[in-house]
């Protein structure tokens, strides 16, 4: 079985609350693990993770990109995430871009996207994980998922399922160091194997760790974790 995509992992203080929060905004159940709290995605949705580790107060390298199909209902959406315990975010956004940037319980931020915005239409409520990152990684990622680019312009690249669904996006340099805030789990039904090809692509493989995951750094340095497939 090829290497899946399977979610992103954000550190967290308390998973279970911001879990919680994203549960309720994407309508998914939170399943407790021992890798923390999983929201499922699907085929065409990516999945989300909540672990328990330490956070920094810089931004982090992955945020999310909520879609609206109305302008009635991107405010519907900044209305129920306020309600849930979100905060608008000042980043440096100019009103005439049309999205709306807040910050969920913890403080990671998203966006909530203007309507007809051609770029992410047809992607899902979850749009796009927009990334921190070099076009080189860009073309790695595409390379170890078999995925094909969408975007590739300017040192910025994107990502996408050849079934649709949610976009993965790198914004090109400059690329902050590595946090460990956030990273990427995948599946495959031979990890070892699929290990070395990935190594081979340009990933660093760094050990496994205590649940038998190997766990690697892509081409910027970026810890990503590799789980056998259930």
């Amino acid at each position: 079985m090829p290497l899946r995509f399977l979610a992103v992992s954000f550190a967290s203080q308390d998973p279970e609350r911001v879990g919680a929060f994203w549960g309720a905004m994407l309508g998914r159940d939170p399943i407790t693990g021992a890798g923390g709290i999983l929201l499922p995605g699907s085929a065409t949705q990516c999945g989300l993770v909540f672990h328990e580790a330490s956070r920094t107060d810089g931004p982090g390298r992955v945020h999310l990109h909520l879609t609206s199909d109305s302008a009635a209902a991107q405010q519907a959406t900044v209305e129920r995430a306020i309600g849930l315990g979100a905060r608008y975010l000042d980043v440096g956004q100019r009103p005439e871009e049309g999205h709306i940037v807040l910050g969920d319980p913890e403080g990671n931020a998203f966006c909530v996207i203007e309507p007809h915005n051609n770029y992410l239409a047809g992607t899902g409520f979850l749009g796009e994980l927009a990334c921190d990152g070099t076009r080189e990684v860009g073309l790695f990622w595409s390379a170890a998922l078999d995925w094909p680019l969408v975007w590739d312009q300017d040192e910025e690249t994107a990502i996408q399922s050849p079934v649709g669904g949610t976009k993965i996006a790198w914004g090109g340099p400059p690329v902050a160091p590595p946090d460990g805030g956030e990273h990427f789990i995948v599946t495959a039904s031979d990890p070892a194997r699929e290990a070395e090809r990935l190594s081979s692509l340009g990933a660093e493989i760094l050990a496994e760790n205590p649940t038998g995951a190997i766990e690697l750094t892509d081409p910027d340095g970026t810890l990503f974790v590799l789980m056998r497939e259930e």
